[in-house]
């Protein structure tokens, strides 16, 4: 009888970081090893991002964009999945916390989110779906190819080594959380006036 592997779990022992990273989360640490343990292809673009790439007051959930491609996709949703994944709904009330509910997760409906915030035991990662795929996506989301172009590698301990966005993509990220559409210029011209001559 052959036994179906088990994703490797999330770890919670700490880890001793680079030089200049010391201030960065042992929790997002921990989602981002687990995640590289998996071997899901992501770019980290959340506050865990903006961390790693020198912001020491950056706090927040670890925040990906995962590669668009179906492999990648039953690897995410089996980690979930084995990591007793929960959706986290956000509570509005002072003093309450977040409120969770079962989800059962497959690839397809990973790909179809757009933004999926989620509770690992007590780890939150957020997943970005709507700028992996290429229909959906609000005007002016990069692409996962570009964001990876633009993205920059960072080895935060001698085992662990994470894709973050680029400062700008950063922005856009930051802006699609606080608004839910991406950020429009809109030009405009003042068109003047003729006046009559008598």
């Amino acid at each position: 009888m052959l036994l179906k592997r088990r994703p490797p779990g999330i770890e919670s022992t700490p880890v001793a970081l680079k030089q200049g990273l010391e201030h960065l989360d042992q929790k997002a640490v921990a989602v981002l090893r687990w995640l590289n343990s998996n071997k899901v292809d992501y770019v980290v673009v959340g506050p865990v991002a903006a961390a790693v790439r020198g912001d020491t007051d950056s706090r927040g959930p670890v925040a990906i964009v995962p590669a668009p491609y179906g492999r990648n996709y039953e690897r995410l949703s089996g980690a979930l999945t084995g990591s007793h994944a929960r959706l986290r709904i956000p509570e509005r009330k002072p003093g309450r916390s977040d409120e969770m509910a079962a989800i059962k997760m497959t690839p397809e409906k990973l790909s179809r989110g757009s933004r999926w915030l989620l509770r690992c035991e007590s780890y939150d990662i957020d997943i970005e779906v709507r700028a992996a795929r290429r229909a959906g996506a609000p005007a002016g989301t990069p692409r996962y190819q570009e964001l990876l172009f633009e993205a920059g590698r960072f080895e935060l301990a001698p085992d662990i080594s994470v894709e973050a966005a680029s400062p700008e993509d950063l922005e856009l990220y930051a802006h699609l959380r606080r608004t839910g559409a991406a950020p429009e210029i809109m030009i405009s011209r003042k068109v003047p006036v003729e006046h009559e001559t008598a």
